[in-house]
């Protein structure tokens, strides 16, 4: 990893850029593939399936046989901390819902905010090199309690044309309506659209790598919404002497062994530590399965020496992280002052994978520094805020003469008239 000691503000911009191209760079390919399954539905998507996924598909749709097949491959202690997780997860979002805000602003004038769900949802899933199942249980289990109708998935298949068997059990758990195998922006794309396979969404949701998050910026052109850019993961921590250095070496690795584009960041106060911290790296990389994919990331990844707390508070707001640790002994500061950051975890037992797999908060997380204005994926995300209201004959008369001031002042007749023949009717 890179060490940098006391850097100038000046040079806090280009010293947090996270090791990604940029949306041009990309954008060409998206919107050609887009453009050809939005002109040739199925078979763009199976041309696209055999291009970058080395194989052909007769059906596009995982069918039952599949999913009981899959239910068989997962071990019962796999499937016992599915659970666990799952009931987690779901405590958390439940705990969620809001009631009903009801509220007479003036007398007669009944204003009233409810929530409903997404309709149809489309939740992406990554397979490649890490089949995220885990990331099922963060979207299809608020979905569920949201009561959207819909919950679609998409995930790569292999060259054999399978999905990851515990990908198709945790979804099959959790309530998935159907489950196909698209992956990349031939999924996105179809989700957006809709093929005759594949039905259209309303929302997509779910991480990827830079070309599925450009892909779901892409989407957002032709009217689906989606959850947030999230692209490859990220992790800052910081941490002082009063914290274990194996243990945020580890935590480091954890996010490094997810993709070569990763980042992780250590910000400290404490030399020592940023020294001890780096040879525990060396020595727990070894034994990583994914070892050549974690030292690439860790190419990316940066020691950051700071003189004292409110510099360090203030680097980390300009970062905005993803993943964000707080291993120091005066936690209270940094967890009142920081107010960029995707998902905070405290201490020296609260390792960044309690987050990603089992203590019930989200994991689907804004990366890329879009902590500075988008929340992480929560119970909200799958549905929507509507509004009512009801005026009486006392509320229009105590309102009215408002409504047509402001709306003459607008130049908007129409508008004032709308409620001038109301009151002319109660004269």
């Amino acid at each position: 990893m890179q060490k940098i000691s006391y850097p100038n503000r000046e040079k806090w911009e280009e010293l947090l850029k996270r090791p990604t191209r940029s949306v041009s760079d990309i954008e060409e390919t998206v919107n050609t593939i887009f453009e050809e399954i939005k002109a040739e539905g199925d078979t763009a998507i199976g041309n696209y399936t055999e291009k970058f996924d080395k194989v052909q598909l007769e059906s596009f749709l995982v069918s039952k046989e599949e999913i009981e097949v899959a239910s068989t491959k997962v071990s019962e202690e796999l499937k016992q901390a599915i659970s666990l997780a799952k009931s987690n997860i779901e405590r958390f979002h439940t705990a969620q819902k809001t009631e009903k805000v009801v509220l007479e602003t003036m007398p007669g004038v009944l204003c009233w905010q409810e929530k409903k769900p997404i309709q149809k949802v489309g939740l992406y899933i990554p397979g490649g090199t890490a089949p995220l199942f885990s990331t099922i249980l963060m979207l299809a289990v608020p979905a569920k309690i949201a009561d959207c109708k819909e919950i679609i998935l998409c995930t790569p298949p292999d060259q054999k044309g399978e999905i990851n068997p515990t990908i198709l059990y945790t979804a099959q758990c959790c309530g998935v309506t159907q489950i196909f195998k698209v992956g990349g922006i031939q999924a996105i794309a179809g989700m957006t659209f809709g093929t005759d396979t594949i039905p259209k969404v309303y929302k997509i949701f779910g991480p990827g790598n830079q070309y599925v998050t450009v892909a779901k910026q892409i989407a957002t052109k032709y009217g689906v919404a989606i959850d947030m850019p999230a692209g490859p993961s990220e992790l800052l921590v910081v941490a002082d002497d009063s914290a274990n250095a194996a243990f945020v070496a580890s935590d480091l690795l954890s996010q490094a062994e997810h993709g070569i584009d990763s980042q992780v960041i250590l910000v400290s106060t404490s030399e020592k530590l940023l020294n001890d911290v780096a040879v525990e790296i060396e020595n727990q990389i070894q034994s990583l399965p994914r070892k050549a994919i974690a030292e690439k990331a860790i190419e990316n990844s940066k020691l950051i020496l700071i003189d004292n707390d409110e510099n360090a508070i203030d680097l980390i707001n300009e970062y905005g992280p993803e993943h964000y640790i707080v291993c120091v002994e005066n936690e209270e500061i940094f967890i009142e002052n920081t107010v960029n950051a995707g998902s905070v975890f405290i201490g020296n037992y609260t390792p960044e994978s309690a987050g990603d797999y089992a203590s019930g908060t989200n994991h689907t997380l804004p990366t890329n520094g879009y902590a500075k204005q988008y929340s992480g994926v929560n119970l909200d995300s799958f549905m929507k805020s509507m509004t009512f209201q009801k005026i009486n004959q006392e509320g229009i008369l105590g309102i009215g003469n408002a409504i047509e001031l402001m709306a003459e002042a607008e130049g908007l007749q129409a508008h004032k008239n709308a409620v001038t023949l109301r009151l002319k009717s109660l004269e």
